[in-house]
Formats: structure tokens, sequence, C-alpha cells
């Protein structure tokens, strides 16, 4: 018969087997995707079956007799078009059993594809003394068989090829680690080749320099604290990470915080420079906030490019004061509306003047927080025209200085 170019076709070769013994051939061969098998079942001629009383079961799924054929007595044959990939990187399990059910013998099918190029090659490292490197896969064909890989580096100039040793796996990513005997002010090429039995693939190299791909861990000790009787403002404040307090380096820093029953997360400001503590302001009253903060090491060793973002903190928990006016429920007279239009317009003013002269930026704006402490107080009183003529007072006497 013509087979197609992906056809497997063994011949039965009868084993030389003992008494009471049969044989499955061929034995755990290995196949691409989408290629025909046949295999055959041989009987011992001591065995007392004949070949038409057995059957074959894949991954114990009894297959259809119509793909059987007795080429002898002793001989059972089963033929599989089109395979998948094998379900497990063990193996598929092919099975003759006899009449009765039992195992007769059996062969594990191995069905994939040659690897593609390994992609998403990026590696990191901490505190420049180490190296780790990840990377996923080309093609999900490689899922199916067992595909070693080899991440392999070298210096760009010279310096001889060496192999990482230190793997883990995870779900669709590999990496590994380089613990030690790394070098400095060196560019290094990296790569990964992949190989199994139906072939290898390697992928593009990657060319870097350990003091341009190093982090940290993330910031310690983040607390977060209310700033007086502000009801919109909470103080940040956290620990420099301690892996590069023995290198030359300076830290930008990047805040973000969501409200307690939210998923979405607020970047407060991309970069708070190199400070510890910064103020988040225009918070809601009486709210409850997840703060957490990362860190970018900048400046090593005199290089001029940034290194690599951490994993953000673990969330820290705190709330604004609550506001009383608000939390009474009470409203104000219809006077009071003219004045409440006062105080929305006084409240944008000072909102700017917070946003262009504070922030994260570390510029003292003492004088708003007065004012704010000093306009929640008077919110509590029942002469509500006369301190908004205060604040008219307050705002021009103070103008000058903001």
């Amino acid at each position: 018969a013509k087979l197609d170019s992906n056809d497997f076709f063994v011949v039965a070769v009868s084993p030389q087997a003992s008494p009471a013994t049969s044989a499955i051939s061929p034995q755990d061969p290995i196949l691409r995707i989408g290629s025909s098998l046949t295999a055959t079942c041989t009987l011992s001629p001591e065995f007392g079956l004949h070949a038409s009383m057995l059957f074959w079961t894949l991954n114990g799924m009894r297959l259809s007799s119509s793909a059987y054929t007795v080429m002898s007595s002793d001989v059972l044959s089963v033929t599989l078009h089109n395979l998948n990939g094998s379900k497990q990187q063990s193996g598929d399990n092919l099975v003759c059993h006899g009449a009765d059910g039992h195992v007769l013998g059996g062969s594990c099918l191995y069905v994939g594809m040659p690897p593609e190029k390994p992609v998403n090659l990026t590696c990191w490292s901490r505190n420049t003394k180490d190296l780790r490197c990840r990377w996923s896969p080309g093609g999900v064909g490689e899922t199916h068989i067992r595909t070693k890989y080899t991440l392999k580096y070298k210096l760009r100039w010279y310096g001889r090829e060496k192999e990482c040793e230190n793997y883990s796996t995870g779900k669709q990513r590999y990496t590994c680690y380089i613990p030690r005997n790394l070098a400095l002010f060196t560019p290094y090429e990296i790569w990964v080749e992949a190989n199994n039995q139906l072939g290898s693939a390697t992928s593009d190299i990657t060319t870097l320099d350990i003091l341009d791909v190093v982090t940290t861990d993330a910031p310690a000790n983040v607390q977060v604290s209310r700033v007086g009787d502000l009801d919109d403002q909470l103080t940040v404040r956290w620990t420099s990470p301690s892996e590069l307090k023995d290198i030359l380096f300076q830290a930008k820093y990047q805040i973000r915080y969501r409200l307690e029953d939210s998923t979405e997360w607020k970047v407060a400001m991309d970069d708070v420079g190199n400070q510890t503590s910064c103020r988040l302001a225009g918070l809601r009253p009486g709210t409850v906030y997840f703060v957490q903060v990362r860190c970018n090491p900048v400046g090593i060793y005199g290089s001029r490019k940034a290194g690599i973002w951490s994993d953000w903190s673990h969330p820290t928990a705190a709330s604004t004061p609550s506001n009383e006016r608000l939390q009474s429920g009470s409203c104000d007279p219809k006077p009071g509306e003219q004045n409440s239009t006062l105080r929305r317009e006084l409240k944008q003013f000072f909102g700017w003047v917070r946003k262009h002269a504070y922030g994260c930026s570390g510029m003292s704006i003492k004088l708003y927080d007065q004012w704010r402490v000093w306009l929640q107080k008077s919110h509590r009183t029942r002469n509500q025209v006369g301190k908004q003529n205060l604040s008219f007072h307050y705002l021009h006497t103070h103008i000058d200085t903001i």
C-alpha cells in the first residue's frame, strides 16, 4: 500500500519471547502530530489464544475493531490515523488485551512536534551578584513531548561559553538561576537552546549588561498614617531595600493606592525620587485605602540607566478621618446654597495650589493644612456666612505667601 510521508508503518516481527508472553511493536515510538501508526501485538504460540480474540485500548479507551487487522493466528495489528499530541509527557498508553481484559503488553506513544525557538527571554539581577533568566516555549507542540532547555551565556567579546545549571519550571515558563561569578561593565550574550527527539531550535541572542538589569526586593516597612485632622490626606513612609546599600546608587520609587472596595489601582506619582516618604492628597474622607510602593535602582556605579522595577510591596491599609458634617446627613438652609458654591470655588483654588505646589514633590503646604483645619472647624458652626467671609479675608491676606 502507498503511505503518506507522515505515516509510520511497522512490520510485525515475532520477538524471541518466553512461553506465555506477548510483545507490542514498536516500543515507545516518537511521532509527529498528524502521523499515522500501525502497531502489532504478537502472541507466543504457547499462549493458546487466537489473535481474533484480542482487543486494543489507548489511554484506557477501547479502540474500534474496524482499526484491527488479523495478520495471522498470533498477530493482531491496529492502525491509528492523524495522531493528536500526547496528553501527558509520560506518553499515551497503547495496550493489547486478552478476551477477558487482562493486559498482554503495551507501548507508550510520544506524539508532538520539534521545538520552535524559545521566546520572551528576559533576565534580571539582584544586587549585581547573580542573574536569573526566564523564557517561554516557542510553540504549543512542545508541551506534548519532553523538551530539554539549556540556557547558555558568554562574555560578548571574549570568554568561553557556559551553561546555566539551576533550572525551574512553571506553567509554560522556564527559569534558570546563575548564582555567582558574573562580570560587571562587560556585556553578556545569552540564549536558550531547545532539544527533543524530533529536532532542535535556538532563541534569539539577548545582549545585556548586568548593571542595566539590576532590581531589588520591594521596599520594606511600608507605613500609612493620617495627617492630623485632614480628611483627604494620608502620609506614606517606607524603608529603602537593603540589597544595594553596599553599592553607590540612588533609587526612585513609585506609589499606588486603591479604595477598599475596588480592584483598580491608581498611581500617585510616576517617580517620587529618592525620598522615602510621600503624602497622598485629594482622597475620600472616611475611606479605607490600600497602598503599595516599589523601587527602581538607578545610578549604579555611575551608570545613567535605570534598573528594573521591583515587585510591589505588600498592601498596607489605612483610613482617612471621617467628615462629621457629611456623616450627619444634615443639609444647609437655602441661604447656605450660595455659600456652598463659594466653598467649592475655594476648594478648587486650593486644590490647584496643592497640585502645583506639593503632591509628592517635598514642598511644604503648611499654610494649606492650617486653612483646611480651620475650614473643617468652621463647618461645625452654624454661622456659615460669617465663616465664609472670614475665608475671603484669609485668602486675600495670605495669597502673596502661597
